[in-house]
């Protein structure tokens, strides 16, 4: 049973109670009150704190001598964050991008939202029992009179923060580290404003833009067992389904392929199920794997596999399983056609890598009268991060008028240019009446091809840009005037780039384990199975469980303003390409609508549209 502790509570004077509350002044008066005088709400207390408890609260719970001895344990935790996956976590700052990048004169708010953001990272390194080397992204200085606003040193305040936490326990934790044992970047959302909107084409990332879940909760009919009306059914998209695992960062046209050849699997190796497919209603097919070798439509039957499963309940959890992400799949693909996404996300990609321009877009917004605002929006935030200037004056409005978007939607591309800051914004006019000569038209890109990266499907050629800096930092090639380190390095770390490299990559296998360090390398979630049932994702988990301990030494990266899941799905990629686990923080996880909805919300009272610069 679990309870609020600032609810009204059933006294249970028999029974013990484990409170797990954060440390704060009300939370242990609520809990002293709970425990005092004569009748205690419970025979006793075991308390967890989710960070550290300041001198004062625990003189304050030792002065309560009635107390004391109902206590049956007094610990700090450390667990201020919520895991997304076995390589992510956020901090719960929903309303991040709101209090720190709306009005310059609320700072106060500001800096309190960052405390809080500080604590809750220093908790993921003590429960690791890690200790990092903190950089973090410099505010850019044009000039000496340039002045730096709040929202330009957010990275730097928040290092700070978190270095200051980071000793504390350095110094009062006998089991934290004493020297260093990873690397933490920390950003903001102005280091990339195109991964968060442009679409991404991986099956989570097209779950959660597409369809209507509810966090990662997918809710779809099933077939009544009695006969009636549909049933719904709810079910968890997360790491503990192996197929889920397998598939969440495939192009989702290889996680449809791949669902077919399992199924296919499936039937082959199962007689019975191929007898019982063979009594398929669907016309022109012999049986269920014949069927799915002809499905014309790019859908499967979900309703035919249901049968299956109340036919055959020996494979009911296999075919349920396939069943339900054969449904996905096959309603996904169908929306991609429907909203004619496959070239909208062509005209996205080549925006991004000066493949098109001015007139692809004019032209697109001309010509697909049935596209949506919100992909039409998407694609205007995407061109105005890589062409400023198109959105200076009246231009703006006339782009709004073309595309018949709101003032509302075009708030979330004007308030694009707050997250870049002054000193960006201003950047972007120096030189604006500059004298034009006759030289070769370049590709006006925001992302560089990548050497030796094969676009094996189409609409993948896309990365975010922590891709390029994570992949920088670990080979030592971070430039220190852009990324400085807050804990001042040492010459192993700091003395040269080659330097730095050296140690980045050589594995524990060879340098022992860091000082202190007890963290565990291998998920829960990832044991082989020696299941070869035709369904399962046994391989995918075999390879998952390598052993991290010979991986170099982690890399934390944390994104003040939301991270997205093309983002999540590159440090998966990282981890495996560099051989040192990549753990991606953010203060949310926001899918494009949550992003342009949290964008639209940001203030800028003082500026007028024709003075905004993106």
């Amino acid at each position: 049973m679990v309870e609020d502790i600032y609810k009204r509570r059933q006294p249970l004077p028999s029974m013990d109670a484990i409170y797990f509350i954060q440390p704060t002044k009300e939370n242990v008066i609520m809990f002293l009150s709970d425990m005092s005088g004569r009748t205690p709400l419970y025979k006793k207390a075991f308390v967890f704190f989710s960070s550290s408890i300041s001198r004062e609260l625990v003189n304050l719970i030792k002065k309560d001598t009635l107390v004391l001895p109902r206590i049956g344990a007094l610990r700090e935790m450390n667990l201020e964050y919520f895991t997304i996956d076995s390589q992510g976590f956020v901090t719960d700052h929903e309303r991040a991008l709101e209090e720190l990048f709306g009005d310059d004169d609320n700072s106060r708010k500001g800096h309190a939202c960052l405390n809080v953001m500080a604590t809750r990272i220093a908790t993921v390194f003590a429960s690791l029992r890690e200790l990092p080397f903190v950089r973090y992204r410099a505010a850019k200085f044009l000039d000496p009179n340039t002045a730096t606003t709040f929202r330009d040193l957010i990275p730097t305040k928040l290092a700070a923060a978190v270095w200051n936490y980071l000793l504390k326990y350095k110094e009062t934790s006998p089991n934290f580290p004493t020297s260093e044992t990873c690397e933490l970047l920390i950003l903001d959302r102005s280091v990339d404003q195109i991964a968060p909107v442009i679409h991404e084409w991986t099956y989570d990332a097209m779950c959660h833009d597409l369809l209507n879940m509810e966090g990662n909760k997918y809710v779809y009919e099933v077939p009544s067992k009695t006969g009636g009306p549909p049933e719904k059914k709810e079910v968890l998209l997360e790491d503990h389904d192996p197929i889920w695992l397998e598939l969440r960062h495939a192009h989702i046209a290889d996680a449809s392929e791949r669902l077919h050849e399992k199924m296919t699997n499936f039937i082959s190796k199962n007689k019975a199920a191929q007898i019982h497919g063979s009594s398929t209603s669907n016309p022109g097919c012999v049986d269920l794997n014949s069927y799915l070798l002809c499905r014309g439509d790019g859908e499967l039957s979900t309703r035919d596999l249901q049968k299956m499963v109340q036919a055959l309940p020996q494979y009911s959890e296999q075919i349920d399983k396939l069943s339900l992400h054969v449904e996905i799949a096959g309603k996904i693909n169908r929306i991609i056609g429907e909203l004619g996404l496959r070239e909208l996300g062509q005209l996205e990609q080549d925006l991004v890598f000066g493949d098109a321009g001015t007139k692809e877009v004019i032209n697109y917004l001309r010509t697909k009268l049935d596209a949506t605002r919100e992909n039409k929006l998407r694609l205007l935030m995407i061109y105005a991060a890589i062409h400023p200037e198109k959105f200076e004056g009246d231009k703006a409005s006339k782009l709004m008028k073309l595309a018949g978007l709101l003032s509302d939607d075009m708030n979330a591309v004007n308030n694009m240019r707050l997250l870049e800051g002054s000193s960006d914004a201003k950047k972007s006019t120096i030189g604006a009446f500059s004298l034009k000569f006759e030289v070769p038209k370049r590709k006006h890109a925001a992302r560089k091809e990548r050497k030796g990266e094969e676009e094996k499907w189409q609409l993948s050629k896309f990365y975010p840009m922590i891709e390029e800096l994570v992949e920088k930092l670990s080979k030592g090639e971070l430039p220190k005037n852009d990324y400085p380190c807050m804990n001042d390095p040492s010459a192993s770390f700091g003395g040269s780039s080659q330097a730095a490299s050296v140690r980045a990559t050589q594995g524990r296998a060879t340098q022992g384990p860091a000082p202190h360090s007890v963290r565990a390398r291998r998920s829960t979630w990832a044991r082989p199975r020696g299941s070869d049932d035709g369904y399962s994702s046994d391989s995918v988990l075999r390879h998952a469980s390598s052993d991290f301990k010979k991986m170099g030494q982690r890399i934390f990266v944390f994104i003040v303003g939301g991270a997205t899941r093309s983002e999540l799905r590159v440090c998966h990629k990282l981890t495996e390409k560099l051989k040192r686990e990549v753990v991606l923080g953010s203060t949310s996880l926001d899918d494009p609508p949550q992003f342009i909805t949290k964008l639209k919300l940001l203030t800028a009272e003082e500026i007028s549209l024709d003075d905004i610069q993106i």
